[in-house]
Parts: C-alpha cells; structure tokens; sequence
C-alpha cells in the first residue's frame, strides 16, 4: 500500500482536486481508497436512523451492511482518535491511498494553494510538500518546488503515483 497526502487551506479545492485524480488514477488499474482527518465532530448517519439510534443507545460499533456497500462506525467514547498508521491498517488492501489532513504526518503531500484565499503558503513550513498545484503557477517563478495548474489532472495523477511512498502498515 503507497500513500500520498493533500494539503491546503479551507477552500482552496483539495476534494475537487483529488475527485479529479481518483478517476484517471483508477482507470490505470490501481485500486486507490482514501483517508481524510475531520476536524472535531462529524456524524456520517441520519438521526432517527436505527444505526443511530443504536450508537447513541451506546453501542461502541455499529456496522451497517446492504447489498451495494457496509459501513463501520466506531465510537471512541473518550478514547484517542486514530493515528494516521491506524486508520491506514483499517483499510482493505489496496495500491494507493489518498489522504487528506493528518498535517503533521511525514508523508509526500501536493499542497492546493488559491492565492484568492490570502492565505499564506504551506510548504515553507511542511517540509514534506512536494510540489504546489495552484490557480496561478505563472507567478511564482522561482519557487524550489515542482508547480501545476490546479487542473492539470493527468499531470498531477502522474506525479502523485510517482512520488507515492510505501506505508509502513501491516495487515
């Protein structure tokens, strides 16, 4: 299993970017999944929901099956929240995954930067940028990084299957 990570501010079009990349990356006959850190609370069921019903009855897990896919939720109830490492060993085996957040995880990772956002670039500070995909790679000549249009798709799902490393992962 090879991992490559997204970084960026709110906004700057990581999920649009990575949507992009999923398809082309697949369509090479790599079997890609992905893993994104959420902030804080987050809720992937329907209150009134029985599954819901039942986690907040107090279940610690809840797994919900149907002919087209399963679902796991797991609650922590107080516990720590998982370690990149963990949650990649809770995957299915696969060739590549994405992963967005886990910030300061020492992993290869395309900043997606929008200058519109007035927000300050990442890779000075994460030295585990590898390259930028930005809305305006003609203004930053001279920057030591590799630099793609944000919608240079085919070119960034090369360089992101390139540049995957292995995770150090046992299943």
């Amino acid at each position: 299993m090879r991992i490559f990570g997204f970084a960026g501010w709110s906004g700057s079009g990581k999920t649009t970017l990575v949507e992009q990349l999923i398809p082309r990356l697949t369509q090479r006959g790599l079997r890609v999944s992905l893993v994104k850190h959420a902030h804080h609370e987050f809720d992937i069921d329907v209150p009134g929901k029985d599954s819901y019903r039942h986690r907040q009855a107090g279940c610690q897990e809840v797994l919900v099956s149907s002919a087209n896919r399963w679902a796991l939720m797991h609650e922590l109830r107080g516990a720590a929240e998982l370690a990149l490492n963990d949650a990649l060993a809770r995957l299915s085996p696969c060739d590549l995954v994405l992963i967005e957040g886990y910030k300061q995880a020492a992993l290869p990772k395309l900043e997606v930067y929008r200058a519109a956002l007035g927000k300050p670039l990442l890779h000075p500070v994460d030295r585990n940028i590898v390259a930028l995909a930005t809305d305006t790679p003609g203004t930053a000549a001279g920057r030591s990084l590799p630099m793609f249009a944000l919608d240079a798709y085919d070119v960034l799902a090369t360089f992101v299957e390139e540049r995957a490393v292995y995770a150090d992962v046992s299943h």
